[in-house]
């Protein structure tokens, strides 16, 4: 199993869904992805290819998920200096449009509309303050991991992303090479369903993304893209599992009434075939019946019976 995971680490299948083929091939390309030099570095520059291609340190590798948790809650402070900014700006629109409106240079449509734009900003606010409380979250929760992963027993961040992508992979792979689960959830293979093409887009994002190595140089935001990738990549696969498995690939949900129609027409399926079955087993019985009858008038009117 290691050599396929690696191999499907190293190689990535041409999705058909680009060429509206109906099944997912097995044709690839070598995935490579180069890493991006520093901003106003020339890319024929000895130096500058050298430190891009310079492995992390193990200090570096260790703190790779604090740095980017750490990245990720400074991000998220300026969502929420930036939806405070937001607020503050819609809430003197609405202020200038009730002036306006008092002083009938502006309609009640104004004043609704800067009132729908400040509710707005608050939502956002909103939710990037709860954002905020989460990101810290996950810092505790890197902080907490950090002795562990010095000490050997966890898995540095990289190839615990990598255990989990290869998870995913491995997951689908078996809907692919096992014929009993292709013939019972076609729908997994097939790119034209729309859940299946999302998840092979989410897949050819998170290996894109994906570093060559445990040990490739990594940013704290190439290991968020590729933590948000393979996040992505997993939440795909589920819900085209899902949809595979309750037996409506990916067809939108009926409406009450072909739901309704189509279980009547189940039901009565359903009655034709026991009352069939009924009538066949009344049928048997019956004619076992009148041949004992016969069987036994025979005897009874047989002098040497």
């Amino acid at each position: 199993m290691e050599p396929l995971l690696a191999l499907m680490a190293d190689w990535w299948w041409i999705a058909p869904a680009a060429a509206g083929a109906g099944t997912v091939g097995w044709i690839g390309v070598r995935g490579t992805r180069r890493r991006a030099l520093p901003a106003g570095a020339s890319t024929t520059d000895r130096a500058t290819r050298a430190w891009a291609n310079r492995p992390m340190s193990k200090s570096a590798a260790r703190r790779l998920e604090l740095d980017a948790t750490l990245l990720d809650l400074q991000t998220a402070r300026h969502a929420v200096t930036r939806g405070r900014a937001e607020v503050k700006i819609a809430d003197a629109e609405v202020m200038r449009a009730q002036a306006e409106r008092a002083a009938s240079r502006a309609s009640s449509d104004v004043v609704g509309a800067a009132r729908a734009r400040l509710a707005a900003a608050q939502r956002e606010l909103r939710a990037a303050s709860a954002e905020i409380r989460a990101r810290r979250a996950a810092v505790r929760a890197a902080k907490a991991m950090l002795p562990a992963i010095r000490a050997g027993s966890a898995p540095l961040p990289v190839a615990r992303l990598f255990a989990e992508h290869d998870a995913i992979l491995q997951r689908w792979m078996a809907y692919e090479t096992d014929p009993a689960l292709a013939i019972d959830f076609p729908a997994m293979s097939d790119s034209r369903s729309p859940l299946t093409a999302e998840f092979l887009r989410a897949q050819e994002r998170a290996q894109w993304l994906r570093p060559s190595s445990t040990a490739a140089r990594l940013e704290p935001a190439d290991f968020l893209a590729y933590r948000d990738a393979v996040r992505a990549l997993h939440h795909a696969f589920e819900r085209a599992e899902r949809a595979a498995r309750h037996g409506r690939g990916d067809r939108p949900e009926a409406e009450p009434a072909e739901a309704w129609g189509w279980m009547t027409s189940e039901w009565a399926e359903q009655a034709q075939r026991a009352l069939t079955w009924s009538m066949e087993n009344m049928g048997r019985a019956a004619s076992k019946s009148w041949t004992e009858r016969q069987a036994k008038r025979a005897r009874k009117n047989d002098p040497n019976a």
